[in-house]
């Protein structure tokens, strides 16, 4: 029996297939997609000029793509990772890297925060490159 999604699962997961396009559009190589350990997830691991990439997608739905702004007070999704995040996310990435034999490669942590406009089937993607874990 196959469970349903809901619908916090599925806007997450049309913020990755969106993050996919959008690195892929700026160059990135998409390794993996979803890297599970108990201990924590990676949603996408990308490559691009010799540098790995393990990047947390952060989605939110929102009724108007114009109403996303930087002000100091609005919501933005990458506000959840958290310092607890970051260190089930390190320990992942290390697990990858000796899982793969990688570690001895140059890698960064980088988020992407992803607006989605569900009525009008669009979406504005906010790319933080190179956080420190």
């Amino acid at each position: 029996m196959t469970k349903s999604k809901t619908a916090k699962q599925k806007v997450g997961e049309i913020g990755e297939n969106v993050a996919c396009r959008f690195l892929v559009k700026q160059g990135f190589e998409i390794i993996e997609r979803n890297y599970w350990k108990k201990w924590g997830e990676i949603d996408v691991i990308a490559k691009k000029e010799g540098i790995l990439h393990f990047i947390e997608v952060k989605t939110v739905s929102c009724e108007n793509l114009d109403s996303v702004t930087r002000e100091i007070d609005a919501y933005k999704p990458e506000d959840n990772v958290h310092p607890w995040k970051l260190k089930r996310l390190s320990r992942t990435i290390q697990t990858y890297l000796l899982e793969k034999e990688n570690d001895d490669t140059d890698w960064q942590f980088d988020v992407l925060a992803i607006y989605l406009d569900m009525a009008n089937r669009k979406a504005k993607v906010s790319f933080l490159e190179d956080i420190v874990i």
